[in-house]
């Protein structure tokens, strides 16, 4: 028999990059599937594609290669070439190195070409028209890019130029309406379709903004900064401190796990409340006002003193600071 032709897909575990797939399958293609995590959309943490992706590989048949983007990801982020979209989404340098990644696994396996779940017009930023050609432009994979779902609508392929795909068996999706990709997974079997909706964190306004806070004061976060930023109420003290707060008990433990040496943490001594974590150079300068935020969030009556405990994340150093709960006044202005 004569052995199948191999391409690579990008999968996110979303119905479009899903689709994708059983297009090629269905065309006689041997897939094997790439899934890319980033700080900012990690398929296993829940908080962003919440899709799991190893369940999505398996029912489709593919075998699945994670390619993990992390601190090459955060440099990126400081200034990306192509700018940012509505929030702090770095859209189309994101897809260019992704496809990088998927580039260097279709080299390793000898594929033909990469395939991906995009539809022409369905995100404003990274999947119009120019936004796709300077993808594959700075992912050096030019016209080795083929998008089943929309592939009728855009420019010849080299693989469709070689005759390994045909046009007619190619899509013509375009927008944001999902009604014919819910019809074509119900003509390939694909049950309980998940729903439409990015998983990168970068693209919701509230974790954008922290974000945005985060890269103007930090000249080089790290994992463990962006990590903090996924959690708790966060507000700015000056240009070189932070304050987090938990907002229950699974963050609590969380701000506790990501606490550093020479961080401060703070909890109610006496009432039921949040973990807070304080960080930066000036941490000391604030701890008054930092444990009168920690009481307010706490369930300590109103107007009324109390005791908060200060911790220095070493296992050392403690105290107690004797005050009330911060008034809106102080500590609003300061949230981020």
């Amino acid at each position: 028999m004569e052995e199948k032709k191999k391409v690579v897909a990008l999968l996110s575990g979303g119905l479009d990059s899903q689709l994708a797939v059983k297009m090629m399958q269905s065309q006689g293609f041997e897939v094997s599937a790439v899934a890319i995590k980033t700080p900012f959309c990690d398929f296993d943490c829940g908080r962003g594609c919440g899709f799991e992706i190893r369940e999505r590989a398996d029912s489709l048949g593919v075998n699945l290669k994670t390619v993990y983007l992390g601190d090459e990801y955060i440099e990126m982020l400081k200034h990306p070439k192509h700018g940012f979209g509505a929030g702090m989404n770095p859209c189309i340098d994101c897809r260019a190195m992704m496809f990088k990644a998927a580039k260097k696994h279709m080299e390793e396996i000898g594929a033909e070409f990469i395939i991906s779940g995009e539809v022409l017009g369905q995100r404003p930023m990274s999947q119009h028209g120019p936004a796709l050609r300077t993808i594959e432009k700075e992912s050096d994979l030019e016209g080795y890019i083929v998008r089943p779902l929309s592939a009728a609508l855009l420019p010849k392929t080299i693989p469709e130029e070689h005759g390994l795909i045909k046009r007619e068996n190619l899509g013509m999706i375009k927008g944001r309406s999902r009604r014919t990709q819910l019809q074509l997974a119900k003509e390939f079997g694909i049950e309980n379709p998940p729903n439409a909706g990015g998983g990168c964190l970068l693209t919701d306004p509230a974790f954008g903004k922290r974000a945005k806070d985060l890269f103007a004061h930090v000249e080089n976060p790290t994992i463990n900064d962006i990590d903090l930023l996924k959690i708790g109420r966060h507000f700015r003290l000056d240009e070189k401190t932070k304050l987090v707060v938990g907002r229950n008990k699974d963050e609590n433990e969380m701000i506790k796990a990501l606490a550093l040496p020479n961080d401060l943490i703070f909890y109610a001594k006496d009432h039921m409340g949040p973990t807070a974590v304080l960080r930066g150079e000036n941490a000391q300068t604030f701890a008054q006002l930092c444990a009168s935020i920690t009481l307010r969030y706490s369930d300590a009556p109103r107007e009324s003193t109390g005791i908060v405990v200060v911790e220095k994340n070493n296992g050392v150093d403690k105290s107690e600071i004797s005050t009330i709960g911060a008034q809106e006044q102080d500590y609003l202005p300061l949230r981020v």
